[in-house]
């Protein structure tokens, strides 16, 4: 932790911002989840986090879902805007920045300024272009990127489409990025998702259109500077929002003290528009690239992704309805392997929260914590023999590594010894030192697993630290001291049973 009066690093977290043509889905809350479980991580390392998400609201693809239902392509994106904010604040996400793209303000004038910038550089040009796109990745693609004529993503045909648009020079940056790749300037983890984009940089980048007609565009969008017959292609104007949060054309010094982006946190359909696309924009403005992206996989349904058309839709609103935020936020990091593709199942939910949060750690604090009650000591003080089982160090890496789920699994581990330690030891049976002990060795282990569990659980953790009397401060705490001296306050269980 740093002194007081230094200055905190700085740690700069960003989401993806997701479409709004729909309501939040599962796979949605996962990336909300892992964001905030790094960024609440960091900040027990004493970093000054800042995390940003929000809605991406200029697609052709909202424009028309909001025909199909009938309604104002404002009104749609109002709406399901609304459902994604209501959902990162009921899971608990700690956010510092939500922001509307469609919102007249910062981020209109961010997206033309960097539009401009790479305009100045010579990296805009105007061209009539021919080619296949698919509305729902909006995204050309060419013949040989297609899945037997489908779109590889969504697996509908894509539309021919012909129109004069203006193309961003991402063939003169293909040396630049790989550059980047490989020297891990910019590291894609896992390392089988940077390898991916060093796949597309091999077989040769070719110029991507960064606009495209009002018309087309169903006249939705921003504008471009200087041409009004033209609206920013998506990913233009969606990943200029990583500028737009850190304040890039309202406050300079403010800007300045969180650039360039530490992490992105996506999902592995977006990865070449974050790990080619976003640093040749950043390079043609002459601004920092990100320093690292983290891409994850998909929430499944029987091994189906989640789709519409599927009917296999996880509501995660529905959900918190019958658990906690805590109970889904444990499960989605618990069950779902970090860099890979995860099956979801209520079942699987259910059996996770019953046999671990409430078997393993609600009934670890509720029988030491009663216990201490009754022993009527004010302190406990003994032989740390339990401080070996917890390798804080094996933890640390894990998330360094972005392992979360391992890192999960390691705390989990020390919670099951310590209901082994309690089994073994009988309190109950024991009297005077003995007991004191004992008492000492697991009110000390409860504290410091709640330390490193506030990432994954918050609400949890937080209630543990008012039964034990102590604050949640950081990592550095998480070690044995010479006694515990907290005031012992049960509140009732931590979990109840799920049928």
């Amino acid at each position: 932790m740093p002194k007081s009066g230094d200055a905190l690093e700085k740690f700069y977290i960003a989401t993806a911002i997701p479409y709004v043509n729909a309501p939040p889905h599962i796979g949605h809350a996962l990336e909300f989840v892992q964001a905030d479980v790094i960024a609440r991580y960091r900040r027990l390392l004493g970093e000054e986090v800042y995390l940003a998400t929000g809605a991406d609201e200029n697609s052709l693809k909202n424009a028309l879902a909001a025909e199909k239902l009938g309604i104002s392509t404002e009104e749609l994106c109002l709406r399901n805007s609304e459902a994604f904010k209501v959902l990162v604040d009921s899971m608990g996400i700690s956010y510092s920045a939500f922001i509307r793209t469609s919102i007249k303000g910062d981020h209109w004038k961010t997206a033309q300024d960097l539009w401009s910038l790479c305009n100045k550089n010579g990296d805009i040009y105007k061209k009539k272009y021919k080619g296949l796109y698919c509305v729902g990745c909006e995204l050309f693609y060419t013949e040989n990127e297609l899945v037997d004529g489908l779109c590889p993503e969504h697996k509908t045909k894509p539309e021919l489409v012909e129109e004069e648009n203006y193309f961003f020079r991402l063939s003169k940056y293909q040396n630049m990025l790989e550059q980047l790749l490989t020297s891990f300037k910019i590291k894609v983890t896992p390392h089988f998702r940077g390898n991916e984009a060093l796949g597309f940089i091999k077989a040769g980048l070719e110029d991507f259109s960064v606009s495209r007609s009002v018309k087309r565009a169903h006249g939705w969008g921003i504008p471009v500077p200087g041409d009004e017959s033209q609206i920013m292609y998506v990913w233009f104007d969606a990943l200029a929002y990583y500028l737009t949060a850190a304040f890039f054309s309202v406050d300079e010094k403010r800007f300045r003290s969180l650039w360039p982006v530490d992490l992105h946190v996506i999902g592995k359909g977006i990865t070449r528009f974050h790990a080619l696309y976003w640093p040749a924009m950043l390079l043609s403005a002459g601004l920092e690239t990100p320093k690292e992206i983290l891409v994850h996989g998909y929430i499944t349904v029987e091994g189906q992704k989640i789709s519409k058309s599927l009917g296999n839709v996880i509501d995660p609103a529905a959900l918190l309805k019958k658990y906690t935020s805590d109970e889904i936020r444990y499960y989605l990091i618990r069950d779902i392997p970090s860099f890979d593709d995860g099956d979801f199942s209520e079942k699987s939910l259910i059996d996770r929260v019953n046999k671990e949060l409430l078997g393993d750690l609600g009934n670890l604090v509720n029988r030491v914590l009663t216990l201490a009650e009754k022993s009527g000591l004010k302190e406990f003080r003994g032989n740390s023999e339990l401080e070996s089982g917890i390798d804080i160090g094996s933890v640390q890496e894990r998330f360094s590594n972005l392992e979360l789920h391992e890192a999960l699994e390691r705390i989990m581990e020390f919670v099951r010894k310590c209901n082994a330690y309690v089994n073994s030891k009988e309190p109950w049976k024991l009297q005077g030192q003995e007991l004191e002990s004992v008492l000492y060795n697991l009110l000390e282990s409860i504290r410091i697993a709640a330390i490193l569990l506030f990432p994954f659980i918050p609400t949890t953790s937080l209630k543990i630290s008012k039964m034990l009397d102590f604050e949640i401060k950081g990592i550095s705490d998480c070690r044995f001291r010479d006694s515990f001296t907290g005031k012992i306050t049960r509140q009732g269980y931590l979990f109840r049973k799920i049928e």
